[in-house]
């Protein structure tokens, strides 16, 4: 299992449709690309714009192939939306959420 964390910054004026838009992206997403496992959005505290979006994937392997077939074009309308700062792939150990 691997965890994809995305760093966003969205304009407050923005942010509540670049959730809605998250929703229905990364729910579309889960149910149609190999090895999707869903994911979770977070808002920093101390800076509301700072949006995490964590997608949970299989494996690698099939993260990569859904990025570069070109799946990730279902982002666009996200990216519309806010900046995406940063991509960065962790190898989950251990999860104890429910």
């Amino acid at each position: 299992m691997i965890r994809i964390l995305y760093h966003w910054d969205v304009a407050p004026e923005k942010l509540e449709l670049f959730i809605e838009t998250w929703k229905r992206t990364t729910n579309k997403i889960h149910k149609e690309v190999k090895g999707a496992r869903g994911s979770f959005m977070v808002q920093s505290d101390s800076d509301p714009t700072a949006i995490k979006t964590i997608a949970r994937w299989d494996a690698l392997d099939d993260w990569k192939k859904f990025w570069n077939e070109g799946n990730h074009s279902q982002m666009v309308s996200m990216h519309d939306l806010g900046e995406r700062v940063s991509v960065e792939v962790f190898k989950e150990i251990d999860d104890f959420t429910s």
